[in-house]
């Protein structure tokens, strides 16, 4: 299990907001970076958040093939979401929510 304070996904639900991308990879990397190595659903279920924001990223720079590639990751690791069992879980939805809200710019 991950310890994660309540302002970072308030954080990145805001950058996400603000289509500040990279800012939004970066706030959940901080947590999901010294976890990176565990073969833990929660761990990867927050890689593909990351994913998303860098998805977002690259489409926002016009790199949309490569923003393809990398979606493919979120939707993958997405799927976990109905798999963990966390504290973070409600804030996990919110932030999937937010992101299929952003989708429809891909």
């Amino acid at each position: 299990m991950i310890q994660i304070p309540q302002t970072t996904f308030d954080t990145y639900l805001q950058c996400l907001k603000n289509q500040k991308y990279f800012q939004a990879h970066e706030v959940l990397e901080d947590f999901w970076f010294p976890h990176r190595f565990q073969n833990n659903n929660e761990v990867k279920l927050l890689k593909g958040f990351i994913n998303a924001a860098v998805s977002f990223e690259l489409h926002k720079r016009n790199k949309k093939q490569q923003s393809k590639q990398v979606w493919k990751n979120y939707l993958k690791y997405r799927q976990l979401l109905y798999k963990i069992n966390s504290p973070n879980l409600k804030y996990y939805y919110l932030l999937s929510r937010e992101i299929d809200r952003h989708m429809l710019y891909l």
